[in-house]
């Protein structure tokens, strides 16, 4: 494209505000500056303010009239079922990883900025007494359940980790696998891929001018990953090698079980496009958004979009009746994205948050607002629910799967001691079923060991633990000045 071109398309959008520093600029800015511009489709991002706009317009709306929970026939918890139903879904997710059919997708586009750090959250130090970090946490986890998966069924079939950063996070991601030689598994086995950004627009629809050669540039939220697949040719991939089921998650829970076998068995014995891992709210005021129907179809709720009376109401056993709290964990068939990259993604509701976004003046000052003076606009994972031929959902206990890093230590919530906490009482839980005697309050097990609590009698039975250790696989040696119970 020329610069008249540009010219010609910015003013056909009102965006002509964009090159007006365009005399002031060096060749290298100048150029810098057509680059973004040329990756700006702006009838599309237009079109997205509009139709965001009109959401601004309408508020949030109370949605208490139109929700319905989630039907019993798509609803299970895991802790009410059956031992033999619960070994049946095992024992199935498992088979479907042996052959293969099995595809995770990491949503790792989060920055530590709220922790403190300049790096991408995967890469925070927990303090754990193994000093592993999450993404070396669920690395093993996954060679674990693809070892779990070949002693059960006699087969072994690979997992592809999908991991979708974001523009700012991609490259440190790339070197800190490199670096760490991917933790274990195939570098042809992990593929990372970037999601999009958006243009963040001031309150009258012009796109922001950060800097006089730099547009504000904002990610597209987790609902973003759906154009990323089709842009990146990820589901294409996931064809070659046959891959049908995926678990999607983000990076910042640390109980993550990834590649769940009960839920994936679960899912494809229902034979679901869709569904949501879930997990009981703990009061009605918990910030968690609600799996529910409305108006006939499954979508999130988010807290803000209804009343106390609704988020108060009980059923016959004292139960909350919305209570299928969200925590971004989800499964999809390989079909069901690529329809969701395809044909669902274009109709997406457009989510605005209303922030304080640097900018240039009229004058060429860069201002730093005290108020909000712009949007940026994000499309969220879940809001595909609706396009669903088959939703389910699947509630698992929180203490077993969710505990966030969220905040920084001083929230003293969902933070970096808190998902400590949380992991290492899970692993002393595991290591008193299997027999051990614990007296301290940091014992770890690695991944690479236990999935989910299996494969300890023969290290921790009848054996009293009174001081910090790490309990290894027989693959691992020293971590950290710990010695593992080999």
């Amino acid at each position: 494209m020329s610069l008249n071109e540009i010219e010609d398309t910015l003013f056909a959008y009102n965006q002509q505000h964009l090159i007006q520093y365009w005399k002031e600029l060096t060749e290298e800015d100048q150029l810098s500056l057509i680059t973004q511009l040329k990756n700006i489709n702006f009838n599309n991002v237009s079109n997205l303010f509009q139709k965001a706009q009109t959401y601004i317009q309408e508020g949030i709306q109370k949605l208490d009239d139109h929700m319905k929970p989630v039907p019993r026939n798509k609803f299970e918890a895991e802790l009410k079922l059956d031992t033999k139903v619960l070994e049946e879904y095992f024992l199935l997710g498992l088979k479907e990883i042996s052959k293969g059919h099995v595809g995770v997708i990491l949503l790792a586009g989060g920055q530590g900025s709220r922790l403190g750090v300049t790096y991408p959250k995967g890469m925070f130090p927990l303090e754990l007494p193994s000093g592993k970090t999450l993404f070396q946490i669920q690395a093993e986890r996954i060679r674990r359940i693809q070892k779990l998966a070949e002693e059960r069924t006699g087969k072994y079939g690979k997992i592809c980790w999908f991991i979708m950063t974001s523009e700012e996070n991609h490259e440190p991601t790339e070197n800190y696998f490199n670096k760490h030689g991917y933790f274990g598994l195939n570098k042809e086995d992990v593929i990372l891929f970037r999601q999009g950004l958006l243009p963040c627009f001031t309150f009258d629809g012009k796109i922001i001018l950060e800097d006089k050669n730099r547009i504000a540039l904002a990610p597209d939220g987790n609902g973003g990953i759906y154009k990323a697949l089709q842009k990146n040719h990820i589901v294409e991939h996931m064809k070659k090698r046959n891959i049908k089921y995926v678990h999607v998650h983000s990076v910042d829970n640390i109980l993550v079980k990834v590649a769940d076998p009960s839920f994936i068995g679960y899912c494809v014995k229902k034979g679901a496009d869709c569904g949501a891992k879930v997990i009981p709210k703990e009061n009605p005021h918990d910030a968690l958004g609600v799996v529910c129907e409305v108006n006939g179809k499954f979508q999130v709720v988010e807290y803000s979009e209804i009343t106390d009376k609704t988020a108060n109401l009980r059923n016959e056993e004292g139960e909350l009746v919305f209570s299928a709290g969200s925590i971004c964990n989800h499964f999809f068939t390989s079909d069901f994205l690529e329809k969701a990259s395809t044909v669902y993604e274009k109709e997406l509701k457009p989510h605005v948050a209303k922030k304080k976004i640097p900018y240039i003046d009229e004058s060429g000052n860069r201002i730093q607002p005290k108020t909000p003076n712009g949007v940026k606009i994000e499309k969220f994972i879940f809001d595909v629910f609706e396009y669903s031929q088959n939703f389910v959902t699947w509630e698992v206990p929180r203490n077993a799967e969710f505990s966030p890093l969220k905040n920084c230590e001083s929230v003293h919530k969902d933070c970096p001691s808190t998902c400590k906490r949380d992991l290492l009482l899970l692993h002393k839980s595991y290591i008193q079923k299997a027999g051990g005697i614990v007296k301290c309050e940091e014992l770890e097990i690695s991944p690479l060991l236990s999935y989910a609590g299996e494969n300890l009698e023969s290290k921790v039975k009848g054996k009293v633990f009174d001081k910090c250790t790490v309990i290894l696989s027989d693959e691992e040696v020293v971590v950290n000045g710990f010695k593992g119970t080999i």
